[in-house]
């Protein structure tokens, strides 16, 4: 096996960790799809508050029961754990639920509207004495995972600077985002939505950094928020960044890695095409990724890696606590952007 690759979950006595799901929409497909390949988790209930949602999902993945309250799915399932996949501002009252039943809870990212809110999740699971992991897939994504294996074994040299172009076209025309259309209400949108995952990428990859400079635009009038951005950072170790998203100006469907990566280091430069291939110097690289599931098959790498921290209380590489200093991240995106627009 590959140093890239994901190893399956390594529970305690062949134990299953029993959970269940909240939220049956766009994204929860995909967490419903990964829970269904590995043994050591059993899913036994979904929640919607949507009439006859619930059902419809639970039918189409298998799962036992169906509930339209939180409240009662809890009582009646009495699970180890919740998977909440659900819109942002729904994050913290439903921690807030889980974590007053003593379950452990992992959650979508972003992890709520507000630091504020954010901190409040971490605070009241650690009240409550239970984990709150947040689902942060990107970082698993197979073709970050080789670039960091080929980081740490030397290939490159000391890393000198990262670059992401993000470009997708599901942001254009008057009724963007079809399949995630409260999209085109947030408030904050590019940053806060989408590139919160090439942030946590960039920390996986080379390390804790700082915003240098940030600019966000409105292209679209049919959104609230911004949906373009430029972003420069400086690594603590030494090397900079740049990130450019905009969803307008990329392909329909999105390519599978949503934009292309430059990792430039003393030695080498290694890219990943949008089609998640790697070339280093020009060469192409024997890699072969996972092409079922999301986006390299990374939900269910996440998804494994998540329960092993909660059957072998382990850590987890987005344990809460650690999650927010991506949050903040985000959050100094926009304060750069306001700043210099002001």
């Amino acid at each position: 096996m590959d140093a890239y690759e994901v190893r399956p979950p390594v529970g305690r006595g062949g134990h299953l960790l029993k959970g269940v799901m909240i939220g049956a929409g766009f994204f929860a497909h995909f967490h419903a799809d990964g829970w269904q390949r590995i043994a050591d988790a059993e899913i036994s209930a979904v929640c919607d508050p949507i009439p006859g949602k619930a059902s419809e999902f639970a039918e189409k993945y298998g799962i036992p029961n169906a509930y339209q309250s939180v409240e009662k799915m809890l009582d009646a399932e009495s699970p180890d754990f919740v998977d909440i996949a659900t819109r942002p501002d729904t994050h913290l009252p439903l921690t807030q639920i889980a974590a007053s039943s003593g379950l452990d809870v992992i959650c979508q990212k972003p992890m709520a509207p507000t630091i504020p809110d954010c901190v409040r999740m971490c605070e009241v699971c650690e009240s409550a004495g239970v984990r709150l992991l947040v689902h942060e897939n990107w970082r698993w994504q197979p073709w970050y995972r080789r670039a960091k294996q080929l980081l740490d074994e030397g290939v490159l040299g000391a890393l000198q600077h990262i670059s992401f172009d993000w470009r997708t076209g599901d942001g254009n025309g008057p009724e963007p985002f079809t399949a995630q259309p409260y999209f085109r209400d947030m408030p904050r949108l590019i940053i806060y939505e989408s590139l919160v995952h090439i942030l946590d990428t960039y920390r996986f990859l080379a390390g804790e950094m700082d915003i240098a400079r940030c600019t966000t635009r409105q292209v679209n009038p049919a959104i609230v928020g911004d949906d373009w951005a430029e972003i420069d950072v400086t690594f603590q170790q030494g090397a900079t960044g740049f990130i450019h998203g905009d969803r307008q100006s990329g392909p329909v469907p999105s390519p599978v890695a949503m934009g292309s990566m430059t990792l430039q280091g003393e030695n080498g430069t290694l890219s990943i095409t949008p089609a998640g291939h790697l070339v280093l110097d020009g060469t192409p690289l024997p890699f072969d990724p996972p092409t079922i599931g999301y986006k390299g098959d990374s939900v269910h790498a996440t998804q494994i890696h998540l329960l092993n921290s909660l059957k072998n209380q382990t850590p987890c590489e987005s344990e809460a606590r650690q999650y927010l200093i991506t949050t903040e991240l985000v959050e100094s995106c926009y304060a750069v952007a306001h700043s210099s627009q002001s």
